[in-house]
């Protein structure tokens, strides 16, 4: 069977499993970006289209920085994702699968414009099809992917708390553990926490409450919640 899931180890030990996005949900984002970037220049050239010339010259410089900057301000700012991914539940991400990097976003953008040849992206749907990851030459160079962003259904009994690396590498059974631990701990009395979260006191280097808020904020960081 096809499986486009991917595990990958973080530097802190910590096992992810990220589902790749292929070619046709990313074409559907595409066009979607598309959409919204032909609505606003409409728009804009309704508006410049008033000082003559002038506003013409505008224009272009607004076309300009919309076509090269548009991917990379969202990238950076909207956690990966343009309008167009976010809306098919996509994002891109480093290999290891962190946020996307302002060199990582500016390199993989600029080679659209060889991927687009020799048009509609035919050497970026090439390369995609070729690589085992659905890489685009734009990813291949800057080092990312392009995944799902898969729903947190599994973390809704967790309590939500500012996520924190853990500081040590973990197991994934470790993992699992912290993770159901968080996910019952709601269950306990506050005596019972504070005596299975101090079990892990050589990993949080805390004791009682604050060990149970460390053992939260590992749980949070592990199921993706930034």
């Amino acid at each position: 069977m096809l499986d486009t899931r991917r595990s990958i180890e973080t530097p802190e030990g910590v096992e992810l499993g990220l589902r790749l996005a292929g070619p046709v949900v990313r074409g559907y984002a595409w066009m979607i970006d598309l959409l919204i970037r032909f609505a606003v220049y409409i728009a804009l050239g309704t508006v410049f289209s008033i000082f003559g010339n002038f506003g013409q010259g505008l224009f272009f410089i607004a076309v300009f920085l919309m076509e090269w900057f548009y991917p990379v301000v969202f990238e950076l700012y909207n956690q990966g994702a343009t309008p167009g991914k976010r809306s098919m539940g996509i994002k891109v991400v480093h290999d290891d699968g962190t946020e996307v990097t302002l060199q990582s976003s500016l390199l993989r953008n600029l080679l659209r414009s060889v991927d687009f040849l020799p048009l509609f992206y035919g050497v970026g749907l090439m390369s995609m099809l070729f690589n085992r990851d659905f890489k685009r030459l734009g990813d291949i160079t800057a080092g990312t992917i392009v995944v799902y962003q898969d729903k947190l259904a599994e973390a809704s009994d967790i309590v939500k708390m500012a996520p924190r690396t853990p500081p040590v590498s973990l197991t994934p059974i470790e993992q699992k553990a912290m993770i159901q631990y968080a996910e019952r701990v709601k269950l306990f009395t506050p005596q019972r926490s504070s005596e299975l979260a101090n079990i892990l006191e050589e990993v949080t280097q805390e004791k009682d409450e604050k060990s149970v808020n460390s053992l939260l904020q590992y749980a949070n960081w592990m199921m993706g919640r930034r």
